[in-house]
């Protein structure tokens, strides 16, 4: 298991969800911790817990990245011991609505293609460069079974999800003639905000999304990801899925209620 300590570790999304069970797991191996989100209050609250519990250093900053400008502007201005980025885990993501195509709203559909596809390239565009230069680093885009089928309603997000996908792929081609890795890790349902974000904040909808079963947490992806990024220089993990157990497809699954 290759060491993590004093590795920086990027994280965006990280306010809550995944991105913030990354950072946990991240920082209780050790690592340094950049990370960012929309909201700045949350990051706040997480830094401190990073540096109190686990004794590692954290830096944070608020930021969209559905905005190429200041995406590039808040990483080309990093203080100096933040710049080298050894790991960038491209989590920031969302689904919006669950409806037909010719029902869906055109702003649910810009917010995710905006954050989910554009928001992960720009932040690319900016970090993996620096890595090439210095010949090391490990890229983890955080997919979803959607990137591998699509289902009822799903149009969209699933389009997104496919196209992480197939953009992971082309990574892992374009820099095969590196030592830089790129890894997926591409969960089924996990109990996150991911669902009450579907819903635009409809609380009984989406908690019946998990009824009747349980689900992946948080950690249970982190761990995932930490499996990816540990293994020794010549592995790749390039591709992860991981359900319920509960869970065979996006709309598959065994609920006991």
């Amino acid at each position: 298991m290759t060491s993590l300590k004093d590795k920086i570790v990027f994280v965006t999304g990280a306010s809550s969800g995944i991105g913030q069970a990354c950072a946990l797991a991240f920082a209780r191996e050790g690592a340094k911790l950049l990370l960012c989100a929309r909201r700045k209050d949350r990051l706040n609250k997480l830094a401190d817990e990073i540096r109190d519990t686990y004794r590692t250093e954290c830096h944070f900053f608020q930021l969209d990245v559905r905005n190429q400008k200041d995406v590039e502007t808040a990483l080309n201005t990093l203080p100096s011991p933040w710049k080298d980025i050894d790991i960038l885990v491209n989590n920031a993501g969302l689904s919006r609505g669950l409806t037909k195509v010719h029902d869906g709203l055109l702003t649910d559909w810009e917010e995710m293609i905006d954050t989910n596809i554009k928001g992960l390239l720009y932040i690319s565009r900016v970090v993996i460069p620096e890595m090439v230069e210095r010949q090391s680093g490990h890229i983890v885009n955080i997919g979803s079974i959607a990137g591998h089928e699509v289902y009822p309603g799903g149009n969209v997000y699933c389009a997104t999800k496919h196209a992480v996908d197939a953009i992971t792929k082309g990574m892992q081609i374009d820099l095969v003639d590196t030592p830089l890795r790129v890894s997926t890790v591409d969960p089924g349902m996990v109990d996150t905000e991911f669902s009450l974000v579907r819903f635009h904040g409809d609380t009984e909808r989406a908690g019946g999304v998990y009824k009747g079963l349980t689900p992946l947490s948080g950690d249970d992806i982190a761990e995932a990801v930490i499996f990816c990024v540990t293994r020794p220089p010549h592995v790749s993990i390039n591709q992860l899925r991981i359900m319920p157990t509960a869970q065979a497809a996006a709309t598959v699954a065994h609920r006991t209620e």
